[in-house]
């Protein structure tokens, strides 16, 4: 499972998607997630600005993603 780290409360679903490497444009992640391939803490999610928090689990396409905590980044 990748871990990908952000330095505020939440972000959105389809920045993690990007900020993951799993799409490559938020015109894809629009596509994937309306399309129901995107899960989110198990359940299908169908909110590309879903707010995602630290500990939540993105899966699509086989790939399980974890939001973490950035440590130690100077604002």
């Amino acid at each position: 499972m990748e871990i990908i780290n952000i330095r505020d409360d939440f972000i959105k679903l389809g920045q993690a998607l990007k900020l993951a490497g799993l799409v490559e444009s938020g015109v894809d992640a629009k596509y994937v997630i309306q399309d129901g391939q995107v899960k989110l803490n198990g359940q299908i999610e169908m909110q590309r600005g879903k707010k995602v928090f630290i500990g939540d689990i993105i899966e699509f396409d086989g790939n399980q993603v974890k939001v973490g905590k950035a440590v130690g980044l100077k604002v």
